[in-house]
């Protein structure tokens, strides 16, 4: 049996293609994105209080450095193979070298009742894949395009990243987490974390309406698209696999670095790639993470790359 909150998905997925009046509204849906966040921040930087070290940093630079060369090498593909705009080429790319807070959360859940232990700093693989993505993206768009018109300053970009909803609550969970730890901080975070999986299945019930919705009716006319996001989940894993196996990270570890390397990032990316590049269809982006690449990896790809690790690291 898969884990529980996955029958959350599965359910939204059924009831947005039955066009079921299931809906989470809005205010509910950003509170749960908003928890579901902090409380992934609030774990790491729990994790993290007391066990901080200098030892960490090579391990965090070769993530921060996956985060620019995923964009860099998907880029040409998307633009000579699946061939899309340059545009969408840039924003797309950005969207898969960036992550997905969600398909973190599964993962993170999945390793919890598998009882795979996982490294603290995992939590900051979040921000170190976010940033360099995007900003990779954009300047992959500016290198090739001759009529940009887009004033938008790598100043105004950082800022816009770093100062993203996302990236706020993450690292200003670590930060807090960090701070007081798991004893003193107890009675505020327990709150969170024992509410961890109900608040994860709630949001994932409200992902599973909006992928049916994306996938209805099926957009065949871009099955270039489609099958690329079907496809690169794998592939993008196994440069989380490597990096894993080169820092010596444990299965749990290995896991969650993969199934970031694997998804698409569906709340920070398209934020930022909507005001720094506006001639891209971020529609496209979303079909592709959210109506396909999401749904594959909670319901395929994390017990998959679970499976693979064991083969390939052990």
């Amino acid at each position: 049996m898969p884990d529980i909150v996955v029958m959350f998905f599965l359910l939204g997925v059924v009831a947005g293609l039955l066009k079921s009046d299931l809906t989470i509204p809005k205010a509910a849906y950003d509170t749960l994105s908003l928890l579901l966040m902090l409380t992934i921040g609030l774990k790491g930087g729990m994790g993290l209080h007391g066990n901080l070290s200098l030892q960490l940093v090579p391990e965090l630079l070769l993530v921060l450095l996956l985060g620019a060369l995923i964009p860099l090498l998907l880029f040409p593909l998307l633009r000579k193979l699946i061939q899309l705009s340059l545009a969408d080429s840039a924003s797309i790319a950005a969207h898969y070298g960036s992550v997905s807070a969600g398909t973190f959360a599964v993962a993170l859940a999945y390793a919890e009742t598998h009882q795979l232990p996982i490294a603290p700093q995992a939590t900051l693989y979040l921000v170190l894949l976010e940033l360099p993505a995007i900003m990779v993206g954009l300047a992959l768009f500016r290198r090739f395009s001759s009529g940009d018109t887009n004033n938008h300053s790598k100043i105004s970009l950082l800022h816009e990243t770093l100062t993203n909803r996302g990236v706020v609550l993450l690292a200003g969970g670590v930060v807090i987490g960090y701070l007081y730890g798991p004893m003193e901080g107890a009675p505020v975070t327990d709150l969170f974390t024992n509410a961890f999986k109900a608040v994860l299945a709630l949001f994932l019930l409200e992902m599973g309406l909006t992928a049916a919705e994306n996938l209805r009716p099926i957009p065949f006319r871009h099955w270039r698209l489609l099958c690329f996001a079907l496809v690169a989940p794998t592939l993008l894993s196994l440069f989380g696999m490597a990096a894993a196996a080169i820092v010596g990270l444990t299965t749990g570890g290995a896991l969650v670095l993969a199934s970031l390397t694997a998804s698409g990032s569906y709340i920070a990316a398209p934020a930022a790639i909507r005001a720094a590049i506006p001639q891209a269809n971020i529609g496209l982006a979303m079909l592709a993470s959210l109506g396909v690449t999401f749904p594959f990896n909670v319901l395929v790809g994390i017990p998959l790359y679970h499976q693979m690790i064991t083969l390939l690291i052990g």
